[in-house]
């Protein structure tokens, strides 16, 4: 008798066992990542357009999610339509190199002029990755300013307005 509860426990063990490490399989096939939410983005979009506006430049601000999709453009009152255009790309470039679009610009110039003939990334100064405890949301881009730097300072800028935010997210 005590020789079957011996064998009963020693399958009850096992199958608890291959059990736990079978789950740990299938929780491996899917990750879950943090998406920016369209609030968050236009805040950020508005005070990086906001904050060229009040240095005298019309400027265009695009947030890029961290797949490179759109989740908020603005263009200021005078800023050419293809501000928007540059911006985004810029933000991509972000996306794609997880630095600064004026780093990543930097540290690749062997390949900038074949970057800049893939469609949607443009490696120009003004982009700026956004990043939440510890996972990169996205990225902003602006374009519009009289050089690059100044783009890069409203993104900056952009992000500060919302950093308590970014700080404590969840």
């Amino acid at each position: 008798m005590l020789k079957q509860y011996k064998n009963l426990s020693f399958a009850g063990c096992f199958l608890l066992i291959s059990l736990c490490f079978s789950t740990q399989g299938v929780a491996d096939d899917t990750i879950s990542v943090k998406i920016i939410g369209m609030e968050l983005a236009r805040d950020i979009a508005d005070a990086a357009v906001l904050a060229c506006r009040a240095k005298g430049y019309q400027v265009s601000a695009v947030v890029v999610d961290r797949n490179g999709d759109i989740r908020a453009a603005l263009r200021d009152d005078l800023a050419s339509r293809f501000t928007l255009q540059i911006a985004e790309e810029k933000a991509n470039a972000v996306v794609m190199s997880g630095l600064k679009s004026g780093e990543f610009r930097e540290n690749r110039q062997d390949i900038r002029p074949e970057m800049n003939h893939v469609r949607g990334i443009l490696m120009m100064v003004g982009g700026v990755p956004i990043n939440a405890a510890g996972s990169r949301l996205g990225a902003v881009g602006v374009s519009g300013a009289p050089g690059g730097e100044k783009d890069e300072v409203c993104a900056i800028k952009g992000l500060e307005s919302v950093e308590e935010r970014l700080e404590f997210a969840e």
